[in-house]
């Protein structure tokens, strides 16, 4: 890799740092290429995406950016899973490591925020921006369909009731 390639890894990285919500780093040491791929797919599926990168060529891209002391994770064979939603990449990375022995959480970072391995776990069971989106609408759209109710059942009670003094007028 020449000079100019390295140049554009590090500003494609300083990029992604600086941009998405949340940034895991993990070891994939032993990973075989078809479970890299499976990884890949399972974060394109949630707007998410992986990067493997020299740790050196991280370190420089990460200086003067949010989570820069996440550099003290940049040992070994390291891979970055990344997704603008914040909890996105967390979860994927999470899920894939409980059933992958070989993909190893180190941390990351979620803005200026640096996390440890618990820290990660604690972001991935937070719930995602689409699943926020929908627990807002069902607590808007909740009290509409209580005043509809409300509203209705005062007619069905006297149906009811009419029903039941037309049974006892026939008895």
């Amino acid at each position: 890799m020449d000079r100019a390639q390295k140049e554009k890894v590090v500003e494609e990285l300083g990029q992604i740092f600086e941009s998405s919500g949340v940034v895991v780093v993990a070891h994939y040491e032993g990973m075989t290429v078809a479970q890299m791929q499976d990884l890949r797919a399972e974060m394109r599926a949630v707007g998410g995406s992986v990067r493997v990168a020299k740790n050196r060529l991280a370190k420089i891209a990460l200086e003067g950016k949010p989570g820069e002391s996440m550099g003290a994770l940049l040992k070994g064979m390291t891979v970055f899973a990344f997704s603008e939603d914040p909890v996105a990449a967390a979860k994927v990375s999470d899920a894939y490591a409980k059933k992958n022995e070989k993909f190893v959480i180190l941390g990351g970072a979620m803005g200026t925020t640096v996390l440890d391995q618990a820290g990660v776990k604690a972001v991935a069971q937070m719930p995602s921006r689409e699943e926020l989106i929908a627990s807002i609408v069902a607590c808007i759209g909740a009290p509409a369909s209580n005043v509809a109710g409300a509203i209705g059942a005062p007619a069905s009670n006297i149906a009811g009731i009419l029903k039941t003094l037309e049974e006892r007028e026939a008895a």
